[in-house]
């Protein structure tokens, strides 16, 4: 009988929330992968029915800590939607500026303290800063400046309480603007390095065969760099609007798995978040990005997802050139926000969170109730994904030693920065030959 591996991870810190990995295989390959998020549903979509709609971004935000701006945002943007409002461009632009600020602090947090280890050899940031403190200090400030655009705008760092359906509380003055913009062209310097940086790491080779590429998908806009607007696109010829997404995303229940897992229905598994982002709109990229791209020999199109630390590195980029484009042309709204008035009907909006698309639909009443809700996170988008990647990678890994496979799972899904949910990190790690019989606890 073949013998019986099992690895277990106590904790997987560096990724969000509670699963499990199984893997069975034996010497003839990988016949079983399962990522298991056993972590307890958090019911969102239950206590938002009966609320008001105006609260949905204030409740929403609270999904997640380190990418609140994204759930407020497309939250009200599906219930100006249902409203048949649209903000004026100047409340357009302090959206897209707040928006910048999250990815800026959301990617330098993944590229710097959770993703780097993986590359640099260390089991945590904390570690690996003893050997490289500018490389640590550099990764905060770039943050920092990211959190203090979201503090102004969203009046706080964690949970923003500025932003409403319509517009803002509260929205800047110029003069408020002015201090911030010198700490982001400093920032911006920083980031690119950390381009420069990004792009001298060794990476896996890792790239699918033909027959099993990814799926992009990501929202492309006709003018922009998409954040906040704009169609659904894929590599493979998707081209609708986010109100046709019914039609053409599906979420199923896994039994191993508290987490849906969602497919297109046309082909199944697909790919979203800043590779997505970047391979289906680099030519919307400011010139900086594109040039320090060029500079450091990156391509305008990349497949390796381990490669994945270099995008966000130029998203990073972008984010503070696009957000110095609009401090430099920013002109403050006359009305803070539009007024509404709620009336029966369904809107749904689509933006993108760094980690990638994230879906809400809300259906109200005339009173203004939320009587329906629906949302769908980037994570559970690539979580057939994520095990793809697993069942291609592992062959050629499983003559290692088991704590260098162990390794590599790990840092294969950190790639895509799961945000399994915001609680503890958790990770069981469980691989089995077959027809062996199981060892440790599967989760």
């Amino acid at each position: 009988m073949a013998r019986t591996k099992t690895i277990k991870v106590d904790y997987l810190a560096r990724v969000e929330g509670e699963g499990a990995l199984y893997i069975r295989y034996d010497d003839g390959g990988v016949h079983d992968v399962k990522l298991k998020i056993f972590e307890p549903p958090r019911f969102f979509e239950g206590f938002l029915r009966g609320r008001d709609y105006l609260e949905a971004p204030d409740i929403t935000a609270r999904i997640c800590g380190i990418c609140p701006v994204a759930y407020q945002m497309s939250s009200l943007h599906a219930m100006e939607d249902a409203l048949g409002l649209a903000p004026t461009p100047e409340l357009r632009a302090l959206r897209r500026l707040i928006y910048c600020g999250e990815w800026i602090e959301s990617h330098s947090l993944h590229i710097y303290m959770l993703h780097a280890p993986d590359f640099l050899g260390y089991e945590s940031a904390v570690a690996m800063a003893k050997d490289h403190p500018q490389i640590v200090q550099d990764g905060l400030a770039i943050k920092k400046a990211g959190n203090a655009l979201v503090s102004l705008l969203g009046g706080r760092e964690i949970h923003p309480i500025n932003v409403r359906v319509g517009g803002f509380y509260r929205v800047p003055v110029r003069a408020e603007l002015e201090p911030l913009r010198q700490q982001l062209l400093r920032a911006r310097d920083l980031a690119v390095e950390g381009v420069r940086w990004a792009a001298s790491l060794s990476f896996p080779k890792f790239e699918r065969a033909a027959a099993d590429q990814y799926e992009f998908v990501a929202l492309s806009h006709p003018n922009e760099y998409p954040m906040n607007e704009g169609r659904i696109v894929s590599t493979r010829g998707l081209d609708i609007p986010v109100q046709a997404y019914d039609a053409h995303f599906r979420e199923e229940h896994i039994e191993y798995s508290n987490a849906l897992h969602s497919t297109l229905v046309e082909r199944g598994a697909y790919f979203v978040g800043p590779m997505a982002r970047y391979n289906l709109n680099y030519d919307r990229l400011s010139p900086l990005v594109q040039e320090t791209a060029e500079d450091v020999g990156f391509p305008p199109f990349c497949a390796n997802p381990f490669k994945s630390i270099v995008v966000r590195s130029l998203e990073v980029l972008y984010a503070f050139d696009e957000a110095l484009r609009i401090i430099d042309n920013y002109q403050q709204p006359q009305q803070a926000y539009l007024e509404t008035k709620p009336r029966e009907s369904h809107g749904c909006a689509a933006t993108e969170a760094p980690r990638g698309l994230l879906y809400h639909s809300y259906g109200i009443d005339d009173k203004g109730k939320i009587t329906d809700a629906r949302i769908v996170a980037p994570t559970s988008q690539n979580q057939k994904t994520i095990e793809d990647d697993l069942r291609h990678m592992l062959p050629q890994y499983l003559h290692l030693p088991e704590d260098r496979l162990q390794a590599q799972c790990e840092q294969a899904i950190r790639n895509y920065d799961p945000c399994i949910s915001c609680s503890t990190h958790f990770l069981q790690l469980h691989l089995e030959h077959a027809g062996g019989n199981s060892g440790g606890n599967d989760g």
